[in-house]
């Protein structure tokens, strides 16, 4: 059995949910689990406090699932590096994100974001709401002109694993003439949804033959693509979104939906990159 999630722990609540939520998606993925907490790489680093951590945590997560192989790993190197390298462990790596209400939305903090921004395998941030069911429905944000293929094998598989559907959102941003009024938002929103609909259902035809137990809808919105999907996150298990591997000089970055979508989404959101 491979080590296919990998989780960050650190003592947090959010962290804590981070581990519930990764401890689940290897039983669906059928794989193992490795915990690992990166310590500052400073001597004062509590390292009997951590290892005390991992061995708690993984007991815990054997008692909830007694098949289930887990194994722990304490990294000196620090939380980006020893995270990045410790993706390279598994298929996934999840960590924790806190929520800061309902107004203010939730904060990924800088250690999230530059592992998510770097790492070359799916990230998941996961909130800490309690129990979240690892059943239920996939909500992915697409580029209908751009669509790429690892976000969408992604979401699909996850749908399968969970018996969920994939529900795939494409908001059309405006031309700046296009906020004169609301009568001009209607007339445009009449004139371009249609025909991304179809090319919407002619991208999903292929993967809806691959996975035919995978209900799979499209839907188009004008505006927002991050405050689309941020809408659609109280409905899904799970929120899928793509990250360019692509460098630029001002080094690797998540592009501004990413953003939006970590920073509000009330789902676990799954950072997928691809070329």
């Amino acid at each position: 059995m491979t080590q296919g999630v990998v989780v960050g722990i650190d003592g947090t609540k959010q962290a804590e949910a981070a581990a519930a939520w990764a401890a689940d998606e290897a039983v669906l993925r059928g794989t193992g689990l490795r915990l690992v907490h990166a310590k500052e790489p400073w001597p004062e680093s509590d390292e009997p406090w951590a290892e005390q951590l991992l061995s708690r945590t993984a007991d815990g997560l054997h008692a909830r699932h007694p098949g289930l192989s887990v194994t722990v790993g304490l990294i000196p190197s620090g939380p980006v590096p020893g995270l990045v390298a410790a993706a390279e462990e598994g298929e996934l790596l999840v960590l924790g994100s806190r929520a800061l209400g309902s107004v203010a939305g939730y904060l990924v903090g800088s250690v999230g974001l530059s592992v998510a921004g770097v790492v070359e395998r799916p990230v998941v941030l996961v909130r800490d709401h309690g129990d979240v069911s690892p059943r239920g429905s996939v909500t992915v944000g697409v580029d209908a002109q751009q669509p790429e293929d690892a976000v969408l094998q992604f979401a699909f598989e996850e749908a399968e694993r969970r018996l969920g559907s994939v529900h795939v959102v494409y908001a059309q941003q405006l031309p700046p003439y296009g906020t004169l009024g609301p009568a001009m938002v209607s007339d445009v929103r009449l004139a371009v949804a249609p025909e991304i609909e179809r090319s919407l259902d002619a991208l999903l035809e292929p993967w809806r033959t691959k996975h035919p137990d995978v209900t799979a809808t499209a839907r188009v919105t004008i505006g927002s693509a991050g405050l689309e999907l941020v809408r659609a996150s109280g409905d899904s298990a799970l929120m899928v979104v793509g990250r360019r591997t692509r460098r630029s000089v001002l080094g690797a970055r998540l592009g501004s939906v990413a953003h939006a979508v970590l920073h509000h989404s009330r789902a676990p959101v799954a950072v997928v990159p691809h070329d």
